[in-house]
């Protein structure tokens, strides 16, 4: 049995390396991308894979909601979760949302194959650090966190440095790269390069989405 695939990851490069390994193997075929949750759907919509491989962090929906919507919508598909995030937080919420598979961005190809083919012909497959997790929330009876819904804000999934908070706060009063250099003593240049970090790590387009995320994320 052929096996279709639809990758769904805002990186361009993480997509291509992907399917460039996929290509090589027999029985399997990436037949759509998608670089945002949203998009990842109507892909799904319209092609009717067998499963859908899919990154936590997106934007316009992230991977947990978009694996919820397959899980209620198209549960002939298969959802395999590929992140770089191991947190407590992000492995709950994907299983809670159906999640067939987790795996972490750094398993080897051996490992992404099995879990891949594993998932596709109905099984589970959590990587070693994973299972863990999911033992000590559910073997011990720990259901509290399993129990959150879905929409729930996500846990933030890297520090913001001290400085780069200094520069949050700044930018959510309104204050140009000017203002913000003048008052921390540092180069406007930097200023600018500290608030596109920001803005690049909050996956934030404008200041609008800027002030959502720092909500969504408690940082202010």
């Amino acid at each position: 049995m052929m096996i279709n695939v639809v990758l769904a990851d805002d990186h361009v490069l993480v997509r291509d390396g992907i399917k460039a390994l996929l290509e090589d193997q027999t029985g399997i075929a990436v037949i759509d991308e998608a670089s945002n949750g949203k998009e990842a759907l109507e892909v799904i919509s319209k092609n009717k894979p067998h499963v859908l491989i899919v990154d936590i962090r997106m934007p316009e929906m992230n991977g947990i909601e978009v694996v919820a919507e397959v899980t209620k919508n198209h549960k002939e598909v298969k959802t395999l979760v590929l992140s770089m995030h191991d947190s407590e937080e992000y492995v709950v919420q994907s299983i809670h949302a159906g999640a067939d598979g987790y795996l972490l961005k750094g398993a080897s190809k051996k490992e992404f194959l099995k879990a891949l083919n594993k998932v596709a012909n109905g099984g589970k497959y959590f990587t070693g650090d994973v299972s863990s997790i999911i033992m000590n929330n559910f073997v011990n009876g720990n259901t509290t966190k399993v129990a959150k819904t879905v929409k729930e804000p996500l846990v933030l999934p890297f520090k913001l440095t001290k400085r780069e908070k200094q520069i949050l706060i700044l930018v959510l009063e309104l204050k140009n790269n000017k203002d913000i250099a003048d008052e921390l003593k540092i180069s406007k240049r930097t200023a600018e390069v500290h608030r596109f970090n920001l803005m690049k790590k909050l996956v934030a387009k404008n200041l609008q989405e800027l002030t959502s995320k720092a909500k969504e994320y408690q940082l202010i």
